[in-house]
């Protein structure tokens, strides 16, 4: 069975009436005879701030693989600024997950964010200090300036993040798509690339997607929740979406969500079988 009550909630979007970035209608995703998810309806406007949630297998990773023009849709309809996703979109900046690089990797810090400036061009990339200024301007913007001529490989979990993102402002994205940038990293660096999403979304109007196993680091950020188990689905408020009725429906078995202090706590969630199908691929 499909869980269909999220596409009640997944309209109202909090941030008024501003233009949508992402729109997904009645859409759906399979993997072989698995329904990952189905009738699902979301509108993500600028400046909004969307946690995506669930267990591995529930298809989020997929979902951005889909928004990134890398995965079709089964069924349905998916629309970025009104058209159709493609590969190498400049409406859409990524950040992966912050992996490990090897300490002689010769790639610097803003070589990368150059692949971002011109890495999708074809013939011969752009050059010159209007270049130059470019990606200083970038690496400025994410606290990452000092280290632009360093190796990445010399750089720590959280500074290399700070790289990740200034290549997925490259080209000045309406949509940042985020694959759980928070991975592996200790708090004070958590805290830091959270700021940093947050004020460009506010500066610049830039919509989030931001897909976490864990959603108290975000939580103040967080506009909508969307929810993803079992081949069902939940949107709305984390207030709507956090609750143990909900997720006990969501997993078929029973779930305590508790909150204190300000964070939300989960006590009972099953632990999935299936990796996340989409999970190996690269953009």
């Amino acid at each position: 069975m499909i869980e269909q009550s999220g596409t009640i909630a997944s309209q109202a979007a909090p941030a008024g009436r501003t233009p949508v970035v992402l729109s997904l209608t009645d859409a759906e995703l399979r993997r072989g005879e698995r329904v990952l998810w189905s009738g699902l309806d979301l509108e993500l406007r600028r400046g909004e701030f969307i946690a995506v949630l669930g267990p591995n297998g529930s298809g989020k990773t997929s979902l951005l693989h889909a928004i990134l023009g890398q995965l079709p849709l089964s069924a349905g309809a998916l629309l970025i600024d009104g058209r159709a996703p493609r590969r190498g979109s400049d409406l859409i900046g990524y950040i992966p997950q912050q992996r490990a690089l090897a300490p002689h990797t010769p790639l610097r810090a803003r070589d990368l964010v150059r692949l971002g400036v011109d890495g999708h061009r074809w013939g011969l990339p752009l050059g010159g200090k209007g270049l130059r200024r470019r990606i200083d301007d970038l690496l400025t913007e994410v606290g990452a300036h000092e280290y632009a001529d360093m190796p990445l490989g010399l750089l720590s979990g959280g500074e290399q993040q700070r790289v990740r993102i200034a290549q997925a402002l490259a080209t000045d994205p309406a949509l940042l798509l985020c694959d759980e940038p928070l991975l592996s990293l200790d708090p004070h660096h958590q805290h830091a690339i959270v700021d940093l999403l947050d004020r460009r979304r506010r500066a610049h109007g830039t919509a989030v997607l931001f897909v976490t196993h864990e959603l108290n680091p975000v939580l103040p950020l967080v506009d909508r929740v969307l929810y993803l188990a079992g081949g069902r689905f939940r949107v709305g408020t984390p207030d709507e979406v956090m609750r143990s009725s909900v997720l006990s429906e969501l997993y078929g078995g029973l779930v305590e969500v508790i909150r204190a202090r300000g964070r939300y706590v989960i006590v009972g969630a099953p632990t999935p079988h299936h990796p996340d199908p989409a999970g190996g691929v690269q953009p």
